[in-house]
């Protein structure tokens, strides 16, 4: 990736001298559909640029990233684009106060999913063009000032194949052949323009709204797919959660939503969840399902639907000014997910996925040795890409979850709210919302965000009691531990056996300073049988249990009633096993113990999903055959046992499937495929065909025929997908080559082929037929830093990293690559640290289960 890396001093250099008045940028993608292409096959894009100079006859440059350049005029003067264009910007010499640059380019199609990407439906031939940015691939599409404060208005025309539709943030403004041109938008930065285009099933609605003032506002809807997925589309459910979205915003914030119509893309081969594009909403096509999924499906796309609808405010409306404050836009949006979720749609428990799932991931990436604060120190584009982490988003998210406790929900929301009027359509840093929050709160928000914002890491709060002789709390004390020591609001809960079940019978609520606070509101309580620290799940932090507790938890987990305080044991346990607290063996037997009563479905996918890395990553090696039989039999069992047609027996079907590990087990799988197996209620759809056969692949029960037969069934985009998987699965030498050759040695498969392929590569029960790959490894990834782009670099990265080795030979040859590369790039590095770390942990939590007894 040289030569396109923009630092954080040259954009603010760049942002002191010039101010942008508006893009005019036209694009030709007819070329999308020729058959015979030249590679690269390239399209034609032409861009006006209207800016101003704060300095005449300085120097700057324009961010644009095309296999060649056809012309370039500044001002009215002819540039030579060999002099002015070297790959990655145009230089622009001796500017006037008043500037028109117009550079007409040849720019790429992508297949990484990064710029305009092009996708071919395997079905039907037909071609589907998107684009997608963040953080700086719009200069992939068109000449720009990549960067987020250089906010403009934006004019696009496109000129497609006229049987297509093409849309964009602004609604279509006038039509003339092939070419459609779009209204201008309000000001916005580079990274949140869009446009797709193709032939696209589309569907409609209309939200009204009355307004104060009496007027009425009215936002066309849209919701597309791809024309083969139309059957599956529940477009009527993705424009209920919409409107129940745009209700609680307009209720809560205050400022009609900005950007006129709002379309919602389902995209194929999308390389992140979705994007908030204003107008224009992007996502990954896999929200639309093809078989049946369960309640934690549907809430996971609602979440991610409300998400970006957040962002129109937090992000678009209001813009970071550099990608330092990149929390600004996700974790807001990350936190007003679940909070719209669980208080405007159907999904009321969100608050349990969101401690158990959303904090799983800001754990780990907070004990990472890459961890930084929420408001992060980001020195380039590199490190940009690499911030979209569990730190930005959830734990962030996780922070203002505490924030609302800490200054209240009526404060927050109206700090939002004037933040929102102040700086609409502009750039902003931390001291702006702050200095909101600090008015309509009356807190200290500049020693909040010391606390929370600017520090790194997470602490660790324990409970201490003491009893007396008749068994009564004569104290309980909260202990912290951690680099430094935050306040917290946390509520502790008492918890005692009623019966067959484990219910709170006493709470008290406690602001946590220092290494040790005293909740005096619950001496004289009875002893209780469980102690849960951060009951409600106030505050950001891992809980550890007394002894006393934790034995509780190992006899009657499955016995407490309220859902979330369930949930934060689950997640407190896991912590305990990843900090080699606990040995692996115990959270597997745990797991197999309660998982069956767990009645939230998003909880339990978590569980089982925590079961297997436990196993293959944790648990010594040793014990791994035997635990692997007991995790299977246990998922056979409660398979057979769970209500027939329930989203349980789906949930533990696919983990049977992932836990197959004896030979009755594949004969059951194969079975249930051809129809001479069955079991009471279990519809074996296509999705679950595919699930069902890849364990067979990768223990050698099913060959490439079978594979062959299966995507005969299901010749789709998913199906294609899911057959490269299995296909690299096979326990074959040869098949490993092939498959390390497809994505290393070669750039011909896209960015969904890449991931399927490594998925089916990295196989746990083959750990001895991938073991000469870690040589490979190292001395493929600084080329393959340097000569793909930063998501193929990623996926590769981290992907073929040999830590399912699980062995000290692989950690000294990942120290070994560190300590001979200081110079690598720094986004690599902290790539490949991350991934060391994982390791790290894996080995002395393995230490810890072999000495379990």
């Amino acid at each position: 990736m040289p030569g396109e890396n923009l630092s954080r001093d040259e954009a603010r250099e760049r942002a002191a001298l010039l101010s942008v008045d508006g893009y005019e940028v036209f694009l030709d993608v007819r070329s999308a559909t020729e058959e015979d292409a030249s590679e690269p096959r390239t399209f034609r894009s032409v861009t006006t640029i209207r800016f101003r100079a704060a300095e005449p006859g300085a120097a700057s440059f324009a961010d644009l990233l095309a296999p060649s350049v056809t012309a370039v005029t500044l001002n009215g003067e002819e540039l030579d684009p060999a002099v002015v264009f070297d790959g990655s910007r145009v230089t622009l010499p001796a500017l006037r106060a008043e500037n028109v640059l117009v550079v007409d380019a040849q720019c790429a199609y992508s297949r990484t999913g990064e710029g305009l990407h092009r996708f071919v439906d395997p079905e039907d031939g037909e071609v589907y063009l998107y684009t997608h940015y963040e953080p700086a691939d719009a200069r992939r599409v068109f000449a720009n000032f990549e960067q987020p404060d250089l906010k403009a208005p934006f004019r696009f025309e496109v000129a497609a194949p006229e049987s297509w539709t093409v849309w964009s943030n602004g609604a279509v403004e006038s039509r003339d052949g092939d070419s459609r041109r779009f209204a201008v938008t309000k000001p916005i930065s580079t990274y949140i323009t869009a446009v797709v285009a193709g032939p696209y099933h589309y569907e409609t609605d209309l939200y009204t709204r009355a307004l104060p003032d009496g007027s009425t506002l009215e936002i066309p809807l849209g919701a597309m797919c791809r024309k083969s997925l139309a059957k599956h589309f529940d477009a009527d459910d993705i424009f209920l959660v919409t409107k129940q979205g745009l209700d609680f915003f307009h209720d809560h914030f205050d400022y009609p939503y900005p950007f006129g119509k709002y379309d919602q893309a389902f995209v194929p081969e999308y390389n992140i969840g979705a994007m908030e594009n204003p107008g224009c909403v992007t996502f990954r096509e896999e929200f639309i399902f093809r078989g049946k999924v369960t309640q934690a499906s549907y809430e996971r796309r609602t979440n991610v639907i409300l998400h970006e609808m957040a962002h129109m405010w937090f992000g678009d409306l209001v813009t970071m000014q550099w990608w330092d404050d990149l929390w600004l836009k996700e974790s807001f949006a990350d936190f007003m997910g679940s909070f719209s979720m669980v208080e405007a749609t159907r999904f009321h428990n969100g608050w349990v996925t969101f401690a158990n799932n959303r904090k799983a991931w800001a754990y780990r990436a907070d004990q990472l040795p890459s961890t930084h604060p929420i408001t992060a120190d980001i020195r380039d584009l590199e490190d940009a890409k690499l911030n979209f982490d569990g730190i930005t988003y959830a734990k962030g998210a996780s922070v203002l979850k505490q924030l609302v406790s800490y200054a209240g929900r009526d404060a927050f929301l109206e700090g939002a709210r004037r933040y929102f009027a102040r700086h609409a359509y502009g750039s902003t840093r931390l001291g702006d919302l702050l200095s909101v929050l600090e008015e309509t709160s009356g807190r200290d928000m500049a020693a909040w965000s010391r606390s929370w914002l600017e520090t790194a890491g997470v602490n660790t709060l324990t409970p201490v009691a003491t009893y007396d002789a008749e068994g009564r709390i004569t104290e309980l004390a909260v202990l912290q531990e951690g680099e430094e020591f935050r306040p917290h609001r946390v509520a502790v809960g008492l918890y005692r056996h009623e019966g067959p079940e484990l219910v709170r019978y006493a709470r008290a609520e406690v602001d946590v300073v220092g290494a040790r606070t005293v909740l005096d509101e619950l001496a004289g309580a009875e002893r209780p049988a469980l102690v849960l620290v951060n009951d409600d799940d106030l505050t950001y932090c891992k809980i550890r249990f007394d002894e006393g507790s934790l034995e509780t938890l190992r006899s009657h987990l499955g016995a407490i009633t309220d859902p979330l305080a369930r949930a934060l044991c689950w997640s407190a346990l896991w912590n305990l096993t990843r900090d080699a607290l606990m040995p692996a063996r115990d959270f597997v037997t745990l797991a197999m113990d309660f998982a069956a009563r767990e009645s939230d479905i998003g909880v339990l996918q978590m569980v089982h999903a925590w079961a297997r890395t436990a196993l293959v990553h944790y648990a010594a090696p040793g014990w791994r055959e035997e635990g692997g039989r007991l995790l299977s039999t246990c998922a056979l069992r409660e398979l057979r046992l769970t209500e027939p047609g329930s989203q349980h027996q789906l949930t533990w079907a696919r983990f049977f499937a992932a836990a197959a590990t004896t030979a009755a087990d594949f004969q059951l799988l194969q079975g249930l495929l051809d129809g001479t197996a069955k079991i009471d209620g279990l519809d074996v759809d296509q999705e679950l065909r595919w699930a069902f056969l890849e364990p067979l692949v990768a223990h050698g029960v099913a060959d490439e025929a079978a594979v062959g037969a299966e995507l005969a069934r299901d010749d789709t985009a998913s199906g294609r997908r899911h057959q490269v998987r299995c296909l690299a699965a096979r326990p074959s030498a040869a098949v490993k080559d092939q498959a390390w050759a497809q994505v290393v040695e070669s750039d011909a498969l896209s960015n969904a082929l890449v991931a399927a392929t490594i998925s089916g590569f990295v196989q746990s029960s083959q750990r001895e037929l991938i073991a000469p790959y870690a040589e490979k490894y190292f001395a493929a990834i600084e080329r393959v830093w340097a000569e793909r782009s930063i998501q193929i670099g990623m996926d590769v990265v981290q992907g073929f990293f040999p830590g399912l080795q699980g062995d000290q030979a692989t950690l000294d040859a990942t120290d070994g690559w560190l300590s001979s590369h200081p110079a690598a790039p720094p986004a690599l590095r902290r790539l490949v640290i991350e991934e060391r770390d994982d390791l790290a942990r894996a080995l002395r939590a393995q230490q810890r289960d072999a000495t379990r007894d």
